[in-house]
């Protein structure tokens, strides 16, 4: 394992002919822990999983890949549950092979955008180590799950021409608006660490090899989604009211798309599986306990939307509208 044993972590000193606020003190401590801790615990996504263990080996006929039906809105259905077994686990391999993709995807733009907002920082700037720092541990996460599909047997899809267009704006957004592009970090991330960390919790048999990799993305994604909320915290009140206004827009529409994209089943996978339209509907449309759980996965970056002063008077009617209010 080339993981690093972490160590007692010290706030560097300051140099005390720099006038800095608590506030810039604290900014500049995180951002040395930050980058501190992807020297010393990080993970490489070949030497750190044992791909060819045979423990490892991925076989979608193995009944560890169904779908939970007490957690899963899918694997709750009357249909799904009648499926033969050999069928339920490769769907259930096929959707988390469907959901690495799209996580590589977002990582890309993720990458991408990082990169432009890296531009944009001085000489001597923590934040442009911190940034590289986040765009190589994402590169390994990327080629772990590219590896998991490969191995998982399903060709599966990236983004469409038009989806295509949209990634190339919020890649922009790194160097344009680094505020708005962050918050669509928070989009993309918060929802799949919720599942994860869930997923871990439980007492469920998980494959080996999801098990893993699941570890290796919530340790270092939990450095990410630190940098982005503190980052957010930090700037947006440095915002012009115009610029407030966009974000406080934005937010809700960003974070409910993205959720949705994390926990609900690709075109490709509906149609692939032959999944009936009345019961997509009633796993994830017409489903109560899918809705809450989405409103959860949320949680965290909402909070943080409130406590940022963006969900206030006709802002909060649309979170109101688009159902991602607990």
């Amino acid at each position: 394992m080339t993981e690093l044993a972490s160590r007692a972590l010290t706030d560097d000193a300051i140099d005390g002919e720099i006038a800095v606020s608590d506030a810039d003190a604290r900014w500049l401590s995180l951002l040395d822990r930050l980058n501190d801790l992807s020297v010393t615990k990080h993970f490489d996504a070949y030497a750190d999983i044992p791909w060819d263990d045979p423990e490892f080996a991925l076989d979608p006929t193995d009944p560890r890949w169904e779908l939970d039906p007490e957690t899963d809105p899918l694997g709750g259905t009357e249909w799904y549950q009648s499926l033969p077994q050999a069928d339920r686990a490769r769907l259930g391999c096929d959707l988390v092979a469907s959901k690495m993709k799209i996580g590589l995807v977002f990582e890309n733009i993720l990458k991408r955008g990082l990169l432009e907002f890296a531009a944009t920082l001085p000489n001597n700037s923590p934040e442009f180590r911190y940034a590289y720092h986040e765009v190589i541990e994402e590169a390994h996460h990327s080629l772990m799950f590219q590896e998991f599909v490969n191995r998982s047997g399903l060709d599966a899809k990236g983004l469409k021409k038009i989806d295509e267009f949209g990634a190339r704006r919020i890649v922009s957004l790194g160097r344009r608006f680094p505020a708005l592009f962050f918050l669509f970090v928070l989009g993309g991330e918060d929802p799949i660490d919720h599942v994860q960390r869930r997923e871990l919790r439980s007492d469920r048999e998980k494959h080996p090899l999801l098990e893993r990799i699941m570890r290796i993305h919530v340790t270092e994604e939990a450095r990410h989604l630190s940098f982005a909320r503190h980052y957010l915290k930090r700037t947006v009140p440095t915002l012009s009211r115009v610029r407030r206004a966009q974000l406080a827009v934005q937010a809700p529409l960003i974070l409910g798309t993205m959720a949705q994209m994390m926990l609900k089943p690709s075109p490709q996978i509906v149609a692939s599986h032959k999944i009936p339209k009345h019961v997509v509907a009633e796993a994830y449309k017409n489903n109560p306990r899918h809705h809450a759980e989405t409103v959860a996965s949320l949680g965290k970056v909402k909070k943080l939307c409130v406590d940022l002063g963006l969900v206030t008077g006709p802002y909060r009617k649309l979170w109101s509208v688009l159902g991602l209010n607990g």
